[in-house]
């Protein structure tokens, strides 16, 4: 892996100076990088931040013991090359942390992009100045750069949630953060080790933890439905299938319900009988992964349906721990199924089965304060050699929120979004023209496959920076009617679903003093994708454009002839996707 920061021959960056982009991109996770890829292709110029040493995103950052992939790995990968999905090899059914950074350095590589790439670089600011029309963003290094569009590729689980203890300062031990893992290896072996939360960076961190540690203390607030992963490595028979067939599997993904290809079951619950409802979640069960969300068509809207579910994961929770008091302690009672983002694991459950394992139920015995030596419950102190933090992020918006964005008239993002985001389409929020999100606020983002969703919104993003280039445009930004109008239809969509039930972080309810919304779009990745076409193909519905700016014949004879050249040197479903789009 290469972790210098690749700047090209000749060029300079620092407070003296000041560059222009046709785009900036923020973040160099799987979004930023397919980003990147589609505007070079368009002809833009683009300079693209990333504040870590090395591409990869969400991938870079989360090293923690166990991390890996809760979507199987031929599906969690892009299918914009046809060469890249005949080259790559995945070696798992559920890819590890390390080979998918692996995948997205081979992608960095492998499309030339690390030239337009300035790692060890945050982001701290954006303002849009309203007399030229372009964006002037600020870096931590001193970097000031001028771009016509800023993208944010920032990604939904990229701020780390740190815990509000008394005394964590204190601790004289080690202490780690499973999204802000060391880049050496962390050895437990002859430790005391006490991890605070049970996420899924704790359900996938815990089994391996248990291993090396003397002794592992587990604090758990909220007990979570964690279902099996089944990992195994990928057999040949499987991989030549999904290259045989990728294109249909790719597209049944595109127009479900989730970004995946399982099968979505169409029956009620409710409507079968109570044995082969059994049958259907013991099969989802021994098939493993999230196929347990698409088991019924009504688990997300009936919770007499979404009972039933939720008392066979709490069976299965039963029959694997010996312990009936320990196994109570893991049962989640007080929210529905799968409200709060289910967990596959491999061995969870199991763990508890140890000897030196210990369950600490921070409910009947809350945390009280980290002390010099280790936590202090309000039942005892356990002394401990390290400490991992497991509580997860400032999800969705945390990344948006932590950069100074300000719009039209200097508006803040932070201010505007202040009892709440704010967006159409989750791509656009209303003040802030030529600046787009990836996976933002009001899309499907972390409720589907995220490498689906975001494939979707580059390449809607892209086609629209090209028509705004090629029509003349100054600007676009979604009308304040629109906005409003799906913020709406996002909160109406979510009350009909038990989702508001959770106080889970979809909805902020873990990060103290933010506002309690739910933040995906619940509809649907298909029927999603659709309304994002029809908004396109009916000349940008509910997005204004601001005035014609100056060009040349030989700069608009320019900007057509890159994306005739991206389209020819692109598949036929590429061609007909961009060409529908054109007309």
């Amino acid at each position: 892996m290469n972790n210098s920061t690749a700047l090209p021959a000749g060029k300079r960056f620092g407070a003296d100076t000041l560059e222009t982009f046709d785009a900036v991109v923020v973040g160099a996770g799987f979004a930023g990088l397919y980003m990147l890829h589609r505007l070079r292709k368009l002809g833009f110029s683009v300079r693209l931040y990333e504040a870590g040493s090395a591409v990869g995103g969400t991938w870079f950052w989360n090293r923690y013991p166990g991390a890996r992939c809760d979507v199987e790995s031929v599906e969690y990968s892009y299918s914009f090359s046809e060469e890249l999905q005949k080259e790559w090899q995945w070696t798992e059914r559920y890819a590890s942390q390390p080979e998918i950074l692996k995948y997205l350095n081979y992608v960095a590589d492998r499309f030339e992009l690390r030239a337009d790439i300035q790692l060890n670089t945050r982001v701290t600011a954006a303002s849009f100045d309203e007399s030229a029309n372009r964006w002037l963003i600020t870096t931590d290094r001193g970097d000031q750069v001028s771009a016509n569009f800023c993208v944010m590729a920032t990604g939904c689980l990229s701020i780390p949630k740190v815990p509000d203890i008394e005394g964590l300062e204190r601790f004289q031990g080690n202490k780690y953060h499973t999204a802000n893992w060391p880049y050496e290896n962390v050895d437990f072996t002859g430790q005391w080790v006490g991890i605070i939360g049970t996420g899924s960076s704790a359900v996938q961190s815990i089994p391996m933890i248990a291993r090396q540690a003397t002794y592992l203390f587990v604090f758990q607030r909220t007990p979570n439905f964690i279902v099996p992963a089944h990992n195994a490595a990928l057999a040949r028979t499987a991989v030549e299938d999904w290259k045989a067939n990728h294109r249909e599997y790719r597209e049944r993904a595109r127009t479900s319900l989730f970004g995946l290809t399982v099968e979505q079951g169409m029956k009620s619950a409710l409507e079968v009988s109570p044995e082969e409802r059994e049958t259907e979640y013991e099969q989802r069960w021994r098939h493993g992964g999230l196929a347990m969300y698409a088991a019924f068509a009504d688990i997300f809207i009936n919770k007499d349906a979404n009972d039933t579910a939720a008392e066979f994961v709490r069976s299965k929770i039963r029959a694997i721990v010996r312990n009936p008091a320990v196994a109570e302690k893991l049962l989640p009672t007080d929210y529905p199924f799968g409200t709060k983002r289910v967990c596959v694991d491999t061995g969870y459950y199991e763990t508890f089965n140890r000897e030196n394992v210990t369950l600490i139920d921070a409910r009947s015995e809350p945390i009280d304060e980290i002390t010099a030596a280790g936590v202090r419950t309000l039942a005892k102190e356990y002394n401990l050699d390290s400490i991992v933090l497991a509580t997860g992020f400032d999800a969705i918006t945390g990344a948006l929120r932590n950069i100074d964005i300000r719009g039209r008239t200097g508006v803040p993002l932070k201010e505007k979004w202040s009892e709440g985001p704010r967006t159409y389409l989750g791509i656009m929020t209303s003040g802030f023209p030529n600046m787009f999100t990836i996976t933002g606020p009001g899309s499907p983002s972390v409720f589907s496959n995220m490498v689906v969703s975001i494939e979707q919104h580059v390449d809607w993003i892209a086609d629209c920076m090209a028509y705004v280039r090629e029509t003349q445009f100054a600007s676009i930004e979604a009308t304040l009617d629109a906005e409003n109008s799906w913020v709406n239809h996002v909160n109406e969509l979510s009350g009909y679903t038990l989702f508001p039930l959770a106080n889970s972080w979809y909805t902020g309810a873990n990060v103290p003093g933010k506002p309690r919304i739910f933040m995906p779009y619940i509809g649907g990745v298909g029927p999603y994708r659709t309304k994002c076409d029809e908004v396109a193909n009916n000349g940008y519905e509910g997005f204004a454009f601001c005035g014609k700016r100056a060009k040349s014949e030989a700069e608009v004879a320019a900007a057509r002839a890159s994306i005739k050249d991206y389209i020819l040197g692109n598949s036929t479903q590429e061609q007909e996707r961009l060409s529908s789009r054109q007309s």
